[in-house]
């Protein structure tokens, strides 16, 4: 490999985790982080990365961030109102650096129409899509399903004390993956060859619903837990006499909303085809997490 592989969001949980399974495959000279404050990558600088400084809404600087760099790992923006330009400035400025290859993190969905429960996170990922589809770069689309990790965002963090797995997402069922695997997969694709302009859909092997998520987390935690899917409207008003943010509500309706539609019901062998192992487990996951 001639230039660098950059890790768009270096300091994120993704990006930091992508960078470690890098690690284990090529050498810290050839990997490169790009982050907007430069204060905060002293642990990735230690390790031996080299910092570029970007912000997703300045073009300019992510195209000097981009110089000598031949693949990047990009990881959509967080800012659902702004990422459809960030996620546009991304994409013109990997071109006009001269990347060769981009690997972008999208997310699995089934409707992409303006009707879907989620397109308010669709649009984004979708922006991205078409602009690396219309580049003159090569790309690999990674279309993630939920991580694994916000099932106890969705669940709460006293879980264990109500019992109750409050969420308003009826049967639908989701194919969870550990975050760490699509680290792993992603230093799989970026280090390897045969990726240009493919989609994988990255996803567990198995989709749960939430009353199957509940019976495991009784049976590792020794508590009883049970599901409950109420109306989205008599949900919201109870996290909200909770106390809980009016946007952190919104984003679980939206989700649970998806969830219910069967958005995340996709399940894959993509992990076990590219790097050989098998996937966390979520009876693994939540034993970590609620176990005893």
């Amino acid at each position: 490999m001639k230039g660098k592989i950059l890790i768009t969001g270096a300091t994120g949980n993704l990006g930091g985790l992508v960078i470690d399974a890098l690690l284990s495959k090529i050498e810290a000279n050839q990997i490169a982080g790009l982050v907007r404050d430069t204060n905060k990558a002293e642990v990735l600088q230690a390790k031996g990365i080299d910092i570029r400084e970007g912000n997703y809404d300045d073009e300019s600087s992510l195209e000097k961030a981009f110089s000598g760099v031949e693949k990047i790992y990009f990881i959509s923006g967080n800012d659902l109102d702004k990422r459809v330009a960030q996620h546009k400035n991304i994409v013109a400025a990997a071109e006009k650096a001269g990347v060769k290859h981009v690997v972008y993190t999208s997310f699995g969905r089934k409707d992409e129409s303006e009707n879907s429960p989620i397109y308010p996170v669709a649009k984004g990922h979708l922006a991205a899509e078409d602009a690396l589809k219309n580049a003159s770069l090569d790309y690999t689309i990674l279309k993630h399903n939920l991580y694994m990790e916000v099932i106890p965002l969705f669940a709460g963090e006293n879980l264990l004390e109500s019992k109750t797995l409050l969420l308003p997402a009826k049967d639908g069922k989701t194919g969870f993956m550990a975050r760490k695997d699509m680290a792993v997969l992603a230093a799989e694709i970026l280090t390897g060859e045969g990726h240009e302009n493919k989609t994988y859909e990255v996803s567990a092997e198995k989709a749960f619903t939430f009353a199957e998520i509940a019976a495991l987390i009784s049976e590792v935690s020794g508590t009883e837990i049970n599901y409950v899917s109420p109306n989205p409207e008599e949900f919201a008003e109870t996290l909200q006499g909770y106390g809980v943010p009016q946007p952190a509500i919104d984003m679980t309706v939206m989700f649970a909303k998806g969830i219910a539609q069967g958005e995340f019901d996709e399940t894959a062998t993509t992990y076990r085809d590219f790097t050989g192992n098998e996937p966390t487990s979520l009876k693994t996951f939540l034993a970590d997490t609620y176990g005893k």
